[in-house]
């Protein structure tokens, strides 16, 4: 008969979830679902990066490099898969510049950016920044679906 008792295995108490932070993936699962998407590790992981911190710019690639981070990792096939769905579904605002530079932006409302050049950067415009008298006419056949207004912009020489 053996005598040795087994030693009891160690209770640790899950880690604290900021409150704050469970209310903000509580309200993201909502979101996915609520534009028709499953709420995925992946998505939430990305929906986290891209709207915990308020109003935002990012390219694939971007996005990508902050997803390394992440457990687990998120490939950048993922990233523009992700992009691409929170985009149809109105979460996001896509922004093609630059040849087939491709920006995101989570405020999906009415506004113009500034693209600061040699930093690679937007900066919103408000849209009462800017007086638009008015859109012409589509060509026959076709609809307006949306105008963009982008202003170049870069840094003064400090040396001039």
């Amino acid at each position: 008969m053996n005598s040795q008792v087994a030693p009891r295995p160690i209770f640790r108490p899950a880690p604290a979830i900021d409150p704050k932070a469970r209310e903000f993936n509580a309200k993201l699962r909502s979101k996915l679902r609520g534009a028709g998407l499953r709420p995925t590790r992946q998505r939430m992981a990305l929906g986290v990066l891209l709207f915990a911190s308020g109003d935002r710019h990012v390219t694939a690639e971007k996005l990508h490099a902050e997803a390394k981070q992440a457990r687990p990792p998120i490939s950048l096939a993922t990233i523009y898969n992700a992009l691409n769905q929170f985009t149809a579904v109105g979460l996001l605002r896509e922004i093609a510049l630059q040849g087939s530079r491709t920006w995101y932006d989570t405020n999906t409302g009415p506004h113009y950016h500034f693209l600061v050049e040699n930093e690679d950067d937007l900066v919103d415009i408000p849209p009462e920044a800017i007086g638009v008298l008015g859109l012409p006419s589509p060509p026959d056949g076709m609809e307006i679906i949306g105008a963009d207004l982008i202003v170049r912009v870069r840094k003064i020489d400090q040396a001039r």
